[in-house]
């Protein structure tokens, strides 16, 4: 981290002034009453000046702590209570595979024969989770590595930007920004930040000792979520750190497509928008579904079951007010599946085209 922070190595220039423009974003958002505007007002503004060749740089060196930050207030909605409904969450997790089996055909399938790309391009651009793994296995495969990351960025960009207007739309929610995700920075008491503090380091040690995949936010959440499900202590990080954390993590998702030609970035995304179309309408018919077997609302499998970055959707699922542990818990299962059986699933389909062309 040091290196990475040095002035030889840090664009500090394209920095600041990615910070100068998610701050303007984040404001207009915010006086507009409108939803995550420290999220969606970066990423928008970012986006847009992306496609305008704006030099802006935001280096995973910052969104990694402030992501730490975000795993911490996941963390704060494990209670008792919601720790005793886990056992409950069964039929609504087998929805998630089952939703996630068919999402992940239609969109390999729409990659392949409408965006008209290669089978190993259309495989991974078209998996719904695991942005770096699925970079990393189209690469090993020898898939089209710039079209992978760039629909997979896509597909979280506009499926944070799509569903909390989404969630208002059916469910009638108020989504004005106007709300505080916790107490200011000036109400809370100084064992407060200890708290904050210690959950965030002792879960980056333990993400960095159990090697847990995305550990800048599992391992503060599991730490945070284990000291309040058992009654330690019912802390909140401040309301400030908790937008500075938003802003970040909205200005590197805008400046995923910083240097990248403004014709791409905007065929890539009109390419994103018919799969998250797709994925967003299956998400939709699952969740209406499993509602009707489980008690669930409609709305937290929705969020459950869209397949945002896990981060991002936790954010969605906090702003909006929904039942935080039950969609982060869904998304844990849908990334780990994801990870676990793309490439082996990719494996027996290689297998099967060569003896369907051997024939």
């Amino acid at each position: 981290m040091k290196l990475a922070l040095t002035p030889a190595r840090f664009p500090y220039r394209k920095f600041l002034l990615a910070l100068l423009v998610s701050a303007v974003g984040g404001g207009i958002f915010y006086w507009a009453h409108l939803p995550l505007p420290w999220v969606l007002g970066p990423l928008t503004g970012c986006s847009i000046a992306a496609v305008l060749s704006v030099p802006l740089a935001a280096p995973p060196a910052i969104r990694a702590p402030m992501t730490s930050i975000i795993g911490v207030t996941m963390g704060t909605t494990f209670s008792p209570d919601i720790i005793a409904q886990m056992p409950g969450w069964g039929a609504s997790i087998l929805g998630l595979f089952v939703y996630l089996m068919i999402s992940a055909s239609i969109c390999i399938a729409y990659f392949r024969y409408v965006a008209r790309f290669d089978l190993r391009t259309a495989y991974f651009a078209g998996m719904p989770g695991g942005i770096v793994e699925m970079i990393t296995l189209s690469d090993l495969y020898g898939g089209n590595i710039r079209k992978v990351s760039l629909v997979q960025a896509a597909r979280i960009l506009t499926m944070v930007f799509t569903l909390p207007f989404l969630v208002s739309l059916i469910s009638g929610a108020d989504i004005s920004a106007r709300g505080r995700t916790g107490s200011s920075i000036t109400e809370l008491p100084p064992s407060a930040y200890l708290w904050v503090i210690g959950t965030a380091l002792l879960g980056l040690l333990l993400g960095r000792i159990a090697r847990l995949p995305a550990k800048w936010l599992m391992g503060p959440m599991l730490v945070s979520a284990a000291v309040h499900a058992f009654g330690l202590t019912e802390f909140r990080p401040p309301s400030e750190m908790v937008n500075l954390a938003q802003l970040i993590i909205g200005m590197t998702l805008g400046c995923r497509f910083a240097g990248v030609p403004a014709r791409e970035i905007l065929h890539t995304l009109m390419i994103s928008v018919g799969s998250v179309v797709l994925l967003l309408g299956t998400a939709l018919i699952s969740a209406y579904l499993v509602s009707r077997i489980t008690d669930e609302s409609v709305i937290s499998l929705i969020l459950a079951y869209s397949p945002g970055g896990l981060a991002e959707m936790s954010l969605v699922a906090l702003a909006l007010h929904a039942e935080v542990a039950f969609v982060v818990a869904h998304h844990l299962v849908r990334v780990f599946a994801v990870l676990t059986l793309a490439q082996p699933i990719f494996r027996l389909l290689q297998h099967l085209s060569r003896n369907d062309r051997q024939h």
